[in-house]
């Protein structure tokens, strides 16, 4: 499973490890800044995708919507999963209102059942 993350303020795969998440399947890739988002998602073609409300310098909340135009015109494919990661639940759940599949505090994200799914791709 590829894991694209874009977060600018705590080690993700740390975080995930941390709460006994198993790595060794997971293609991880953290970003700390969205200067590229789109390359990067093109390029890396994540199965998940987590993203950082507050993260500079495009949010979060933007590159979704951005991110959901480019599906939309059939420029992008989406990720399978899209989570908002950020210490406010109300910025998670406007990650949803905008199309994010889950959002959940990142400090709970090892918590997730989408770990414990079998390989993707």
């Amino acid at each position: 499973m590829k894991v694209l993350a874009f977060e600018d303020s705590f080690d993700i795969e740390a975080l995930l490890i941390s709460g006994n998440v198993k790595m060794e399947r997971i293609e991880f890739l953290q970003k700390w800044n969205t200067s590229e988002w789109l390359n990067d998602i093109d390029e890396f073609k994540p199965d998940i995708l987590l993203l950082d409300h507050f993260i500079p310098p495009t949010k979060g909340l933007e590159v979704l919507q951005l991110l959901n135009v480019e599906v939309h015109h059939h420029r992008l494919n989406r990720p399978t999963t899209i989570i908002g990661i950020s210490s406010s639940s109300m910025a998670n759940q406007r990650m949803i209102q905008f199309g994010a599949d889950l959002g959940i505090i990142k400090m709970e994200l090892a918590s997730l059942d989408i770990w414990k799914r079998p390989t993707i791709g």
